[in-house]
C-alpha cells in the first residue's frame, strides 16, 4: 500500500490528476502493473489507476486474466473498476480509504462479493485508509481553493 501511496503523490504532482495510485502484484510478490489515476491527462474516463495498473499487468503476461493477483489502491474501487477486476478474475483486492459516494466495494455498492458474478474478489479496506483519504481531502480543498 505504500507503493500505492507514492504512486498517487506522484498522481498530482507529476499530472495534477486525482492522488490515486494502484499496484497490482502477482501471487509470488512480483509487481505485475502500476498506475495512477490518468483520465485527464489521457482525456480517458476509463484510466483509473486501477485500469491502468491492470493494463499493464495485462501487457507484461501477454493474457487478461490475472489470476491470483492482488491489487492495492489508495481508495476504493469504483463499479467500473470492480467490474473490470471480476473480468480479469483478481483473487484479492486491498483499498485504503473508503468512497462513500461511489465505492463499490462494499460501502455504496458490494459488487466484488455479488453472489450472481462468477468471480469473487477478496476484499480488504482500511489499509493506510487515514493516510490515503487524508491526501484526497488535501487535493479537493486545494483545487477547490479552501484552506480550512
Amino acid at each position: 500500500m505504500r507503493h500505492a501511496l507514492a504512486l498517487a503523490e506522484r498522481a498530482e504532482r507529476e499530472d495534477d490528476e486525482i492522488p490515486i495510485g494502484a499496484v497490482l502484484v502477482s501471487a509470488e510478490g512480483d509487481i505485475l502493473g502500476e498506475g495512477w489515476n490518468r483520465n485527464i491527462t489521457e482525456h480517458d474516463p476509463t484510466a483509473h489507476a486501477e485500469i491502468v495498473a491492470m493494463r499493464q499487468a495485462g501487457r507484461a503476461l501477454g493474457n487478461h486474466r490475472l489470476i491470483g493477483s492482488t491489487l492495492y489502491v489508495t481508495l476504493e474501487p469504483c463499479a467500473m473498476c470492480a467490474m473490470a477486476m471480476v473480468h480479469a478474475r483478481i483473487a484479492r483486492v486491498v483499498y485504503g480509504a473508503s468512497d462513500p459516494k461511489t465505492g463499490a466495494a462494499g460501502s455504496v455498492f458490494d459488487l466484488l462479493a455479488d453472489p450472481r458474478h462468477n468471480h469473487r474478489v477478496e476484499v480488504q479496506g482500511g489499509v493506510l485508509g487515514e493516510e490515503a483519504g487524508a491526501r484526497l481531502t488535501a487535493y479537493f480543498r486545494r483545487k477547490r481553493g479552501k484552506t480550512d
